[in-house]
């Protein structure tokens, strides 16, 4: 019974089927934010979502099954646990927060899809880098802050006024989003070599300290992909040594026949010898 419902949950077939209803259930999500759509199907709507409950539980329940204390100690099956037991409470008017959080359901697919899941196990294993990183970008910040509240407080209040607003003002600048037109170009009319601070905040801000987040992440990819790819290939190795040894054997063999075929070779020769 119980290897039964291992391989029924381990199969491709059911694994698909979750993503399926998962996929399904994130545009019923979207599609009852829709008053109008719930006005005509939101029963309908309501019964599919109790119907993708119930097939979740059940997978939850088969895995709480067959992994038994193993299934706490994955941080990927807590995960697809904690998201399944909200859906179970019911949200009335005092727990409102719980009927939102249900979209939390769609980041099973993290759980589900490898790819998704290499992404962010990348991501959590370079948080500590990341915090130093931060820290690194949050001084910087905080410095071209201080110098544009001095420089441009002013003239502008309204995008440096205080030290929040310059840093507010940064943190756009810093995206890259309407900073040449809506800010530098303005105040390069009032202060013509405010382009230098601009220019240097973003070499060192935008291009090189943000990009470092990107750095750490792909590298991070890259060797947890090594990782799996060495692991598979070492598994590759022991399951093909017993292949090899079966290879062995029939070349041995093949040589044997072939031995005793050049003394059978040898023998007809010396029998037309005698005859001729």
């Amino acid at each position: 019974m119980k290897n039964t419902i291992k391989k029924f949950i381990e199969a491709k077939s059911f694994q698909h089927f979750i993503t399926f209803l998962i996929i399904f259930n994130g545009i019923t999500l979207g599609l009852a934010t829709s008053r109008d759509f719930m006005n005509d199907y939101g029963v309908l709507i309501h019964n599919m979502d109790n119907i993708i409950i119930a097939v979740f539980t059940l997978e939850i329940t088969m895995r709480i099954y067959i992994h038994r204390q193993q299934f706490f100690k994955d941080p990927w099956s807590l995960f697809d646990f904690f998201v399944v037991s909200i859906s179970l409470i019911p949200a009335n008017e005092g727990l409102s927060i719980l009927r939102v959080l249900r979209v939390l359901r769609l980041f099973r697919l993290l759980t589900i899809v490898p790819q998704m899941r290499l992404i962010i196990s990348a991501i959590l294993s370079v948080i500590p880098g990341m915090a130093s990183v931060s820290l690194v970008l949050l001084l910087f910040f905080y410095v071209f802050a201080i110098i544009a509240t001095n420089l441009f407080s002013m003239t502008f209040p309204q995008w440096f006024g205080s030290l929040g607003e310059s840093m507010f003002t940064l943190f756009q600048i810093m995206t890259l989003e309407s900073w040449s037109m809506g800010i530098a170009r303005p105040i390069m009319e009032t202060h013509p070599y405010a382009w230098i601070f601009f220019v240097i905040y973003i070499l060192i801000v935008t291009f090189i300290m943000v990009n470092l987040f990107i750095g750490l992440v792909v590298d991070a990819i890259f060797t947890i992909k090594g990782s799996e790819n060495t692991q598979s290939e070492a598994n590759g190795d022991e399951k093909s040594r017993p292949e090899t040894a079966k290879e062995l054997v029939y070349q041995h063999e093949i040589k044997l026949l072939q031995g005793e075929l050049n003394e059978m070779k040898q023998l007809m020769t010396k029998i037309d010898q005698k005859l001729s």
